[in-house]
């Protein structure tokens, strides 16, 4: 391979993940011309097309996938390689690239991001909102946050938050209106906020628990969304009764925003873990967003 090519890969990188060259030249600080000049360069060494191009979109083509595939990890080792010897100078600084869905922030990745920023500022914490799965070696990650069911066997995870419970709401406006469920059975005759789940494309059903069993409910869904935190916005408005983790809708909860509706149909879930691959371990940036991590959420 020819050495000058290597300066274009992270380059190829950010153009996949962002899905757009105007994107990438954001993010990288390059004018889109430099980023497109640089994709180009690398397919004709090549002799095959990176990226399929249409005036909307671009994306990946079968090589492009096979070649990223392993240009990812590849260059995510020349990065904690890098990383370390900066540390072993007694300097922790980078980028560190978190992928996590949005209620992460509210559960307490707001405030792991702001003590970050005081105690390590030349350490730059993004954080990647996606509420969908994804594979963030592949993708450019260094870790993610997701549900501690989501995580493949082979990550090392980390508990974030305490274990939750997944509950029903709803707006007193709601239920004077259109009254209060009394079973399970009842939501079949009322106005649900539904979820669309990212990658399968469908409705999520809603794991509750009825007369002792777990069961997976169907729900007639008024409204959809694809993030919890619209959901929760939706209840509040009155437009209808929400599954949502009761951290997020706690607050409503104590001020009579909300009510909790069928508490005995709440099924409770492991919480939020943070993970990442096992080479990745021993990254300046990443021990440090660990140990910021523990002490802010410990209580």
């Amino acid at each position: 391979m020819d050495r000058d090519l290597l300066a274009h890969l992270p380059i190829l990188l950010s153009v996949a993940r962002r899905g757009g060259f105007a994107a990438a030249a954001g993010e990288l600080g390059l004018s889109p011309s430099a980023v497109s000049h640089a994709v180009r360069l690398v397919e004709d060494r090549l002799g095959q097309p990176i990226f399929a191009r249409t005036t909307r979109s671009v994306a990946l083509t079968e090589t492009g996938e096979r070649l990223l595939a392993g240009i990812g990890p590849a260059l995510a080792d020349l990065t904690a390689c890098w990383e370390a010897a900066r540390h072993r100078q007694g300097r922790i600084s980078g980028l560190l690239r978190l992928n996590v869905p949005s209620l992460a922030l509210p559960l307490g990745l707001t405030r792991v991001m702001a003590a970050m920023a005081e105690r390590f500022p030349d350490v730059q914490v993004e954080a990647f909102i996606n509420n969908g799965l994804t594979d963030i070696v592949a993708e450019g990650f260094d870790a993610g946050v997701r549900l501690g069911e989501m995580i493949d066997a082979d990550m090392i995870a980390l508990r974030l938050t305490p274990p939750f419970d997944a509950i029903l709401v709803a707006a007193p406006a709601y239920i004077a209106q259109h009254g209060q469920p009394g079973t399970l059975a009842d939501l079949a005759a009322h106005r649900c906020i539904g979820f669309r789940q990212i990658r399968a494309g469908g409705l999520y059903r809603w794991d509750l628990v009825a007369e002792g069993r777990d069961v997976s409910l169907a729900v007639p869904s008024t409204s959809i969304v694809n993030d919890p935190l619209a959901a929760l916005d939706l209840a509040r408005a009155g437009t209808g009764i929400a599954y949502l983790f009761e951290p997020l809708a706690r607050a409503d909860l104590a001020a009579g925003r909300l009510i909790h509706l069928l508490p005995e149909s709440a099924v409770t879930e492991p919480g939020l873990f943070l993970y990442y691959p096992r080479r990745s371990r021993d990254a300046p940036k990443l021990r440090a967003f660990i140990t910021t991590a523990r002490d802010v959420l410990k209580g």
